[in-house]
């Protein structure tokens, strides 16, 4: 029997809204193996350049992920919803080895099985060198740029 990961389609605002926070709240964990319970078994992926197909492979590439991007901290926003689809633009701040900071700009499209799982998941991302200075979501002492006074939207 297949889990049910509510909200599950056809959405409304409201529970693609849930959706979209339940991605951010997830991948905020950088925990590669909670995450992948969010997809179908043999879920499509691309990500870039990279193609992926199934669990195993989303916890390898998370895995990979979050090796080189550093203190990775992410922001979702709904851009559209229809049916089993959900739309979102994102913005997320890491940094390498090196200490150097980025901000990646992307956009992702969802697609739900009946059940809520997510079957198809396309994103583009661009990456933005940025200073530490510059960081919108997250200070270098982890205190959240939203305590700070500015704006939790995604500024694409």
């Amino acid at each position: 029997m297949t889990a049910k990961r509510p909200p599950i389609p056809p959405f409304t605002e409201e529970a693609a809204l849930l959706k979209v926070q339940a991605a951010e709240d997830a991948w905020n964990t950088r925990d590669p193996e909670t995450i992948a319970l969010a997809y179908t078994e043999d879920s499509q992926w691309r990500n870039r350049d990279v193609f992926l197909s199934g669990r195993k492979e989303i916890v390898e590439f998370l895995t990979d992920k979050w090796e080189r991007e550093l203190d990775y901290k992410l922001r979702k926003e709904l851009w559209a919803h229809t049916g089993n689809r959900i739309a979102v633009r994102f913005e997320y701040e890491y940094h390498d080895a090196g200490g150097q900071w980025f901000r990646a700009y992307g956009n992702e499209n969802w697609e739900f099985d009946r059940n809520g799982l997510m079957r198809k998941r396309y994103a583009s991302i661009n990456d933005l060198p940025i200073t530490a200075d510059e960081r919108r979501i997250a200070t270098a002492v982890g205190v959240p740029v939203e305590e700070r006074g500015a704006s939790r939207t995604v500024g694409l």
